[in-house]
C-alpha cells in the first residue's frame, strides 16, 4: 500500500470518530424516539436468535435421540422374487460385499427369527426370539457376558428382563423349555428395527428354519452404511433382486432435512421482526433529517463536506442498530440460561451447544446491518440536499 493510500485510509478512519460522537449527541436529543427504535431492533434480534437456537436445539435433540440408527442396514429376503429366506450363500455374498466396500469396518449379523412365550415364576410375556451366532458384534451386556460364539443359554433384552424380573444366572421358560439366562442386554437408547429390548436371543441351533430371516449390517458411520448398502445391491442383486434393503441412514437424512427446513422457517419468522425494526429506523431517520433540515443546511453552508454529513447520519443509524442488536443478543443469552436453570426437561448440553453461537452472531450482524441499511437512504438524501434550499425551508 502506497503512503498516499495509507494516509487516505487513516484520514477516513479518523473522520468516523467525530461522526460517532456527534451522532451520539443527536440521538440523546430525542431519547424516546431513539429508545423505541432501539427496542424494535432488540426485539427483532431476540426473535432471530431465540428462534434460530430453538430450531437448532430441536435438530440436535432429534440427532441425539435417533443416535446411531443411521449406521445400520437391514437386509431381508425379497418375497416378491420368491425368496423366502437368506441362505448361507446369500450371507456369504453380503459379507464379501460389505468387507470389500467398508474395508472390514462393518459387521454382518444374520438372524433367525420366530416368536414365543417367555415365562418365569408365574410371569409371562410374548417376545420375538432371534437366533444369533455372534451377539457381541451387535450388542452389549448389562449383566453377564456375551459369548463370542453363542452355543447355549438365552440372552434377554432389557425390557423382557425387567418384565420377568430375570437376570443373568436365572432360568426362564421359552416355548415350554427351561433355558438359563447367560446375559441381559444394555437398554437400547435408540430406535432399532430388531427391537432388542423386547427380544430374546438363542443359539442358531435352537432353530430348524432353512434360512435366515434377515441380516443386520452395522457400520461405524452413516456414510459407511450407505457404501455397504450400495455394495450389497451390486453384489447380491447382480442377477436378480434377491434381497431388499432398508437403509436407516436415509431415514436420518430425511429427519435432518426436516429440521433444517424448520430452522430456516423459524429464522424467517424472526427476520420479519427485524424488517419491521428496520422500517422503524427508517422512519426515525427520515423524521430526524426533516426536523434538522436547516441544521444540516447550515453545516453544508459553512463548509462541512457531504461525506461528513453522510457519516454522522449513518453513524446514528448504526448506533441504533448496534445498541439494539447487543441488547437483543444479551437478552437471548439470559433467556436460554434461564430456561436451562428453570426447566428440568431442557437438556443443558443441547442449549449450550457451541453451534448455537452461530445464531447469536447471525442475529447480531443482521441487527447492525438492518440499522445501517435503513439509515442509508435518509443519510444520502440529507447529504445531497442543496444548502440554499435547506436554509429556505
Amino acid at each position: 500500500m502506497s503512503d498516499r493510500s495509507a494516509d487516505g485510509l487513516a484520514g477516513w478512519l479518523r473522520g468516523w470518530g467525530p461522526a460517532v460522537s456527534m451522532a451520539s449527541r443527536n440521538l440523546r436529543r430525542n431519547r424516546v424516539r431513539t429508545a423505541l427504535a432501539v427496542l424494535g431492533v432488540c426485539i427483532g434480534v431476540l426473535a432471530v436468535a431465540a428462534l434460530g437456537i430453538f430450531g437448532n436445539v430441536l435438530a440436535l435433540g432429534a440427532d441425539d435421540a435417533i443416535g446411531d440408527i443411521g449406521t445400520q442396514v437391514v437386509v431381508s429376503p425379497n418375497a416378491d422374487a420368491g425368496v423366502e429366506s437368506l441362505s448361507n450363500a446369500d450371507v456369504a455374498s453380503i459379507r464379501r460385499a460389505v468387507d470389500g466396500a467398508a474395508g472390514g469396518g462393518a459387521a454382518v449379523v444374520p438372524l433367525y427369527s420366530d416368536s414365543a412365550t417367555v415365562a418365569r415364576q408365574g410371569d409371562q410375556t410374548f417376545a420375538t426370539v432371534y437366533g444369533v451366532e455372534e451377539p457381541a458384534l451387535a450388542y452389549e451386556a448389562a449383566e453377564g457376558r456375551l459369548p463370542e460364539r453363542h452355543r447355549q443359554g438365552a440372552i434377554l433384552g432389557a425390557g423382557i428382563a425387567e418384565d420377568l424380573g430375570a437376570g443373568a444366572g436365572d432360568t426362564v421358560e421359552i416355548a415350554g423349555s427351561q433355558v438359563r439366562v447367560i446375559a441381559v442386554l444394555v437398554e437400547s437408547q435408540t430406535f432399532s428395527p430388531v427391537a432388542p429390548d423386547d427380544a430374546v436371543y438363542l443359539p442358531e441351533s435352537a432353530f430348524s428354519a432353512d434360512g435366515y430371516a434377515q441380516a443386520l449390517v452395522i457400520s461405524d458411520s452413516g456414510e459407511a452404511a450407505r457404501v455397504a448398502a450400495d455394495a450389497i445391491r451390486e453384489e447380491v442383486n447382480a442377477r436378480e433382486e434377491r434381497v431388499e434393503l432398508f437403509e436407516l441412514a436415509a431415514l436420518v437424512d430425511e429427519i435432518n432435512e426436516f429440521f433444517g427446513l424448520l430452522s430456516t422457517f423459524l429464522l424467517g419468522l424472526g427476520a420479519i421482526s427485524l424488517v419491521v425494526a428496520g422500517v422503524s429506523i427508517l422512519n426515525v431517520m427520515l423524521m430526524s433529517t426533516v426536523e434538522r433540515r436547516q441544521e444540516i443546511g447550515v453545516m453544508r453552508a459553512v463548509g462541512v463536506a457531504r461525506r461528513d454529513v453522510l457519516r454522522v447520519l449513518l453513524a446514528e443509524a448504526g448506533l441504533i442498530g448496534a445498541v439494539g442488536a447487543a441488547a437483543g443478543t444479551l437478552l437471548t443469552v439470559l433467556l436460554v440460561a434461564g430456561l436451562v436453570v428453570a426447566a428440568e426437561e431442557v437438556d443443558a448440553a443441547l442449549a449450550l451447544d457451541p453451534t448455537n453461537g452461530y445464531y447469536l452472531l447471525l442475529a447480531l450482524v443482521f441487527g447492525v446491518g438492518v440499522g445501517i441499511v435503513s439509515g442509508a437512504y435518509p443519510a444520502w438524501k440529507a447529504a445531497n440536499e442543496r444548502p440554499v434550499e435547506a436554509l429556505r425551508s
